[in-house]
C-alpha cells in the first residue's frame, strides 16, 4: 500500500529526532571546542587570539575537504543502506578514505614545512604572523588522524550509527577542552606552552579519536574498514563517487575558501577586527548548530528513502524537514541576541573591537537563519537526491561572482569603513535564497543513484 504523498512518512519526526539530537550534541561539543579556544587565547593576548584564529583557517579549510569528501561517501553510502547492500557502502568508504588520506598528507607537508607561508597568505603583521607559526607546526600531525578518522564517522553516520559517531568525536573534544587548559595555563605541572598548547591538545584529541574509530573497526559487525579497500578496483563505483563527491568537494572548497577570503580581507583591516570575528564566528556556530544537525540528519534520512525507493513521501518529507530547519534557524538568531552580552565578554579585547563585535553580533542574528535554510537545502535536500552539482555552480557564481569582489572593492577601493565591508559580505547567503527556492520546487534533485553489483 502506497502511502500519501502529502503525508510524508508516518516515522519521519520520531526518526530525525533520533539522527538529529546526537548530531546536534555533537555539533555543540565542537562549537564549545572553539569558544574554549577562544576565551583561553583571550585571556593570553589579543594577538594569540588574533593568531589562532587565522592559523585555524588552514584547518578551516581542511574541514571543508572532509566535509566535501564526506558528503559524497554519504550520498551514496545513505542510498546503498536503504537497500543495506553492505559490500558496497564498504567499497564506498575505501574510496574516500583514499582521497582524504592523499590532501591530508599534502596539507601536512604545508603546515609543518612551510607555516610562514600560510600565515602570509592571511596577514601581514609580523607578531601575527610569528604566533602562529609554532601553532600550524604542531597542529599539522592532527590532519593525518582525521584523514581517517573523519570519514569512517561519517560512515558510521550515514548507516545511521549516529550514537557512536557522536560519542567518539565528542569524547575527542572534551578532551581537547581539558587539555587546552592544561598546557595554555601550565595545570598540573604541565608546561605553560600558550597558543602551541591549543595546537598540542588539537593534535592528541583527534590522534584518540583515531583509536577509538580503530577500536570499534575490529568488533564491528555491520560495515569494516579493511586496508584492501584502499586499492580495490571498481571503476564504476568510483566514477559515481567521483561524480557526485567532486562537484560536493568543489561546492565546500568554493564556499570554504571564500569565507577564508572574508578573513583575508579583515585580517588587513586590523588586528581588532580579527579578534572581533574570532568570537562572532563562535556565536554563529552556536546559532546554527541545531540547522546543521538537522540538516545532517535530513540528508541521511532522504537518502535512505531514495534508495530504498520511497520516493512518494521524500517531497513530503522535504517540505517537514525545510520547516524545521527555518525554526531551528529563527531560534538560532534569538540565542545569539540572548547571549549578546556573553559573547562581549568571552575575551579581554580592546574597545574598539568590542565596539565592531557588538555590531557584529547584531548582523548575525538575521544572518544564520539564511546560512541555515541555504545549507539545509543544497547540503541536504539536494544532495540526498546526489545533486551536488547545482549547489556547486549556486556557490561559485555567488560568492565568487558576487560576495568576494564587493568584499574587496569595498575594503581596499571605496575604502569604506570595516563594519560597512562585513555587512555587504553578509548578504551573499540572501542573494540566492529566491534561485535555491526555485531549484528545489523543480524536484530535479530525487534520483536514485544506486546500481546493482553482482
Amino acid at each position: 500500500m502506497q502511502t500519501n504523498l502529502t503525508s510524508g512518512s508516518p516515522n519521519f519526526n520520531r526518526t530525525m529526532a533520533r539522527l538529529a539530537i546526537p548530531i546536534v550534541l555533537q555539533n555543540l561539543v565542537t562549537t564549545a571546542v572553539s569558544s574554549a579556544d577562544v576565551i583561553m587565547l583571550g585571556f593570553i593576548s589579543q594577538d594569540a587570539l588574533a593568531a589562532g584564529s587565522l592559523a585555524s583557517q588552514i584547518m578551516f579549510i581542511l574541514n571543508l575537504v572532509y566535509a566535501g569528501i564526506s558528503s559524497g561517501t554519504v550520498m551514496l553510502a545513505a542510498q546503498y543502506w536503504g537497500r543495506q547492500d553492505t559490500q558496497t557502502i564498504e567499497q564506498i568508504m575505501g574510496i574516500g578514505m583514499r582521497l582524504s588520506i592523499l590532501v591530508s598528507a599534502a596539507f601536512f607537508i604545508l603546515a609543518c614545512f612551510s607555516p610562514s607561508l600560510l600565515m602570509r597568505i592571511f596577514t601581514n603583521e609580523e607578531r601575527i604572523i610569528a604566533t602562529g607559526i609554532p601553532y600550524l607546526r604542531v597542529v599539522s600531525f592532527s590532519y593525518l588522524f582525521m584523514s581517517i578518522s573523519q570519514v569512517y564517522l561519517c560512515t558510521m553516520r550515514a548507516i545511521e550509527r549516529v550514537i557512536f559517531a557522536t560519542a567518539a568525536n565528542g569524547s575527542a573534544l572534551v578532551l581537547n577542552i581539558l587539555l587546552n587548559a592544561v598546557f595554555i595555563f601550565g595545570l598540573f605541572g604541565a608546561p605553560r606552552l600558550g597558543i602551541m598548547g591549543v595546537a598540542l591538545a588539537t593534535s592528541i584529541s583527534r590522534g584518540v579519536e583515531l583509536l577509538i574509530c580503530l577500536l570499534d573497526n575490529v568488533s564491528a559487525r555491520i560495515i569494516r574498514f579493511r586496508l584492501r579497500t584502499l586499492w580495490m578496483k571498481n571503476k564504476v563505483l568510483s566514477s559515481d563517487f567521483l561524480k557526485y563527491s567532486l562537484p560536493a568537494f568543489g561546492n565546500e572548497i568554493v564556499w570554504g575558501v571564500a569565507f577564508s577570503m572574508y578573513s583575508v580581507i579583515m585580517g588587513h583591516l586590523g588586528s581588532d577586527m580579527v579578534a572581533a570575528n574570532a568570537v562572532v564566528v563562535v556565536a554563529r556556530n552556536l546559532g546554527t548548530v541545531a540547522c546543521f544537525g538537522i540538516a545532517n540528519a535530513g540528508a541521511i534520512l532522504l537518502g535512505k528513502s531514495i534508495g530504498a525507493g520511497h520516493t512518494e513521501t521524500v517531497k513530503a518529507d522535504a517540505s517537514r524537514f525545510c520547516r524545521l530547519t527555518l525554526i531551528a534557524g529563527i531560534l538560532g538568531g534569538i540565542v545569539i541576541f540572548l547571549l549578546k552580552p556573553l559573547f562581549l565578554q568571552m575575551a579581554d579585547l580592546t574597545p574598539a573591537a568590542q565596539g565592531y563585535l557588538n555590531i557584529m553580533l547584531l548582523i548575525n542574528m538575521y544572518y544564520v537563519v539564511g546560512q541555515a535554510m541555504n545549507s539545509a537545502v543544497i547540503c541536504g535536500v539536494f544532495r540526498s537526491g546526489g545533486d551536488s552539482r547545482w549547489g556547486f555552480i549556486c556557490d561559485t557564481i555567488d560568492m565568487w561572482g558576487y560576495a568576494v569582489p564587493l568584499g574587496f572593492i569595498a575594503a581596499f577601493v571605496l575604502k569604506l569603513p570595516p563594519m560597512w565591508v562585513y555587512f555587504l559580505i553578509c548578504t551573499d547567503e540572501f542573494v540566492k535564497i529566491p534561485f535555491v527556492y526555485k531549484h528545489y520546487k523543480s524536484y530535479k534533485w530525487l534520483k536514485n543513484i544506486t546500481r546493482e553489483f553482482v
